[in-house]
């Protein structure tokens, strides 16, 4: 590791020990941070993919009910009810801070009743029990789908924010934190020399006198 390029000086020497405390200090914060970054993403990661298999578990019962559903009623009628939508829904999305990253916080709401299947939009003669499913199955995976949705955008930033910190600390412990060392070892080495220069011509001036 080659030194710093600094000159060999009393002030120097105490300038790079400051900054050689200040660079440790900073290193273990930041090994700290990257340590509860990593615990609280994979607490995450295990969340998400609990909820991904909920998610797609739910999905594919609509599916399978749609699919049923299909088959027993006419298609012009399927396409009619899914020209437009019965219900609306508001998303309001905010942010929070997890160790200085800022990651989605998704909130959302339907519009009054929509949780009853009685206020969508199509009469019980053209429609069966598997459409209903249908739609129940979609309304209940909904909340699952925005935080899978609010997890996983969690994990990707967290993710970047581990990634970046590691890089710093790996620059402070295998670069700056090195190189300040063998900087202050070579000052002092130098200023030792200089010193016991000095005490040699002090002795030969005394035994001249």
């Amino acid at each position: 590791m080659a030194k710093l390029n600094v000159n060999p000086t009393r002030m120097e020497l105490s300038n790079l020990k400051d900054r050689l405390s200040l660079a440790s200090r900073g290193h273990k914060l930041l090994k700290d941070k990257q340590d509860e970054l990593m615990r609280r993403f994979i607490t995450l990661i295990r969340q998400n993919n609990e909820l991904r298999i909920e998610v797609e578990d739910k999905l594919e019962k609509a599916m399978q009910s749609f699919a049923m559903a299909k088959s027993l009623l006419h298609e012009n009628f399927i396409e009619e009810l899914m020209a437009v939508p019965s219900q609306s829904v508001n998303l309001n999305i905010d942010q929070k801070n997890i160790m200085s990253v800022r990651v989605p916080q998704m909130h959302f709401q339907y519009n009054e009743n929509a949780d009853d299947l009685e206020d969508l939009s199509y009469g019980y003669l053209n429609s069966n029990g598997e459409l209903d499913l249908t739609f129940q199955y979609l309304i209940e995976v909904m909340p699952d789908m925005l935080q899978l949705a609010e997890i996983e955008k969690t994990c990707q930033l967290m993710a970047d924010e581990i990634e970046k910190t590691r890089r710093r600390v790996n620059a402070l412990e295998f670069m700056t934190i090195p190189q300040l060392e063998e900087t202050i070892y070579f000052i002092q080495m130098k200023l030792d020399e200089a010193e016991r220069a000095s005490i040699t011509r002090l002795m030969k001036v005394k035994d001249m006198g």
